[in-house]
């Protein structure tokens, strides 16, 4: 799903705080009346370029999130981030969401809506616009983001791939 070997090996070492990004509560009837249970869409991160998503489904709330986020421990990707924003512009689409990111100056803040918001401030990011076009559906913001952060690639990244040097990636 996300880009190219930024997945992260081991969650041992890493202190990651979990952010819920919504709930759902789906009802079942059934002959003796109506089942609740709940969906719950949590997103970890350690606010320092590491970020993951997960789904957990339960017949509490509680229990849902807990398993929302060890779900989320399983999926991590490594995120770059320079001075508290992204190198570049990026857009993604899962599903009928589309997001669009873009880099912003120190001091801009994040201007980002809902899941969106979650999956940037989890992964790190202090200054960037954020655009989403289509569903606002969380589960698909959610996918669409973390697609879109695990495309972003730096400037040393993209000459080590290229074997190049960093001054040759800028004169493109």
């Amino acid at each position: 799903m996300a880009g190219i070997n930024n997945k992260v090996k081991s969650t041992n070492d890493l202190e990651l705080k979990d952010r819920l990004v919504a709930i759902n509560r789906v009802t079942k009837v059934t002959k003796g009346g109506r089942a609740f249970s709940f969906a719950a869409i949590v997103v970890v991160g350690n606010e320092d370029g590491i970020v993951g998503w997960g789904l957990g489904k339960a017949s509490e709330v509680t229990a849902a999130i807990a398993k929302g986020v060890e779900a989320a421990k399983k999926n991590l990707i490594k995120v770059p981030v320079l001075k508290g924003t992204i190198p570049h512009q990026q857009v993604a689409k899962f599903g009928g969401a589309e997001v669009y990111i873009q880099p912003a100056s120190h001091g801009t803040g994040v201007k980002a809506g809902g899941a969106m918001r979650a999956v940037l401030e989890s992964v790190g990011i202090t200054d960037v616009l954020a655009k989403s076009k289509g569903s606002s559906n969380p589960h698909n913001l959610v996918k669409a983001t973390i697609e879109a952060l695990g495309e972003l690639r730096d400037a040393a990244t993209v000459a080590t791939n290229r074997g190049v040097s960093l001054e040759k990636v800028f004169k493109g």
